[in-house]
């Protein structure tokens, strides 16, 4: 079993970083993400429905040009035969078990490779392009990640690196990678109210992870020279307002980074160091200050505060602001009041 631990002196490396940090932080959850169409059946109610989860709730984010990254939340049950074969495409699929796996039998290109115990927590890769299939007789929970290798080739053309070739990895065998682990963890309440997903959170956690996958196991090499600036004044203010204009986030990372000349990563690397903030936690800062605007005004009901500052209901705001300022709105209304 192998343990991957990252070098925290290289650019990507402290991004995932940043990021998983950030998803041990308080999650603010927002806008549902419109997810109408699948690709292929590799991820969603398509991907579910192979594996007797016909409801599998899933998140598709597409904060890289032509390359939706998903991840399902799978809770496979047992039919005690070799899953049905996936589509054969240029992509592999990141699994992170959250139940453990015993004696867990593995085929690809319809030959059994491998025989292990896989422990939750643990991560397997598997490369959609060679039919990777188990025999399902136990019940699995894991999330499942879809990512393109178009993802990998857009991550590397945006920081002008060499594009990798594949993934390294032993197949059918776990290991634990703790970046991997976070950012699953941190999206895990996303899965369960698709209702509240912030988008930009989600945009950020998956770009976050593709680009700690092709360094990790795909060898691309980190970005020599870090940025040095952060956004100029325009780009600061054009990004600001986009997020502003909407508190629910409903623009992309795409879309924000686009309406500044930037690459999405190069963007959102130029925000932090500008603000000092990630741009879903800027967004999060911004409806909680509008929040309190609302509330010193007087009686507004929380249930129209909440969705004037982008939050779902009611009570997502409540859970949100307390966690954030430790007192719940109606408590710190009355507080400023006095």
């Amino acid at each position: 079993m192998r343990t991957i631990v990252h070098n925290s002196r290289h650019w990507y490396s402290t991004w995932a970083i940043c990021c998983s940090f950030l998803g041990c932080l308080h999650i603010e959850q927002g806008l549902a993400m419109s997810a109408d169409t699948e690709t292929a059946g590799v991820y969603g109610r398509t991907l579910g429905a192979k594996f007797g989860d016909e409801g599998a709730p899933f998140i598709r984010t597409r904060s890289l040009q032509c390359a939706d990254i998903a991840v399902t939340d799978l809770c496979a049950r047992p039919i005690g035969r070799i899953n049905d074969p996936l589509p054969r495409v240029d992509a592999y699929m990141i699994c992170l078990l959250l139940t453990d796996l015993p004696d867990n039998c593995y085929w690809l290109d319809g030959r059994q490779v491998s025989k292990f115990s896989l422990q939750a927590g643990q991560v397997t890769i598997h490369d959609l392009r060679r039919e990777p299939r188990a025999l399902m007789d136990k019940h699995l929970r894991t999330l499942m990640f879809y990512v393109p290798c178009a993802a990998f080739n857009a991550v590397a053309d945006d920081v002008n690196v060499r594009r990798i070739q594949e993934l390294h990895y032993e197949p059918g065998v776990g290991l634990f990678d703790r970046t991997i682990k976070h950012i699953g963890l941190s999206l895990l309440p996303a899965l369960r109210s698709p209702e509240q997903v912030n988008r930009l959170f989600t945009d950020y956690m998956t770009l976050a992870l593709t680009a700690h996958v092709a360094q990790s196991y795909g060898g691309m090499q980190t970005f020599a020279r870090p940025l040095k600036g952060g956004l100029a004044p325009w780009q600061e203010k054009r990004s600001k307002e986009m997020m502003a204009v909407d508190l629910a986030g409903a623009p992309s990372l795409r879309e924000i980074a686009a309406a500044c000349g930037l690459s999405v990563s190069h963007f959102s690397r130029a925000f932090r160091r500008s603000t000092g903030f990630a741009p879903h936690a800027w967004l999060l800062q911004a409806r909680i200050e509008s929040a309190k605007t609302m509330l010193r005004k007087g009686d507004t009901p929380l249930s129209t505060i909440a969705l004037s500052c982008g939050f779902a209901d009611r009570s997502h705001f409540t859970r949100v602001f307390t966690r954030q300022i430790g007192l719940s709105p109606g408590t710190w209304r009355k507080m400023v009041a006095n």
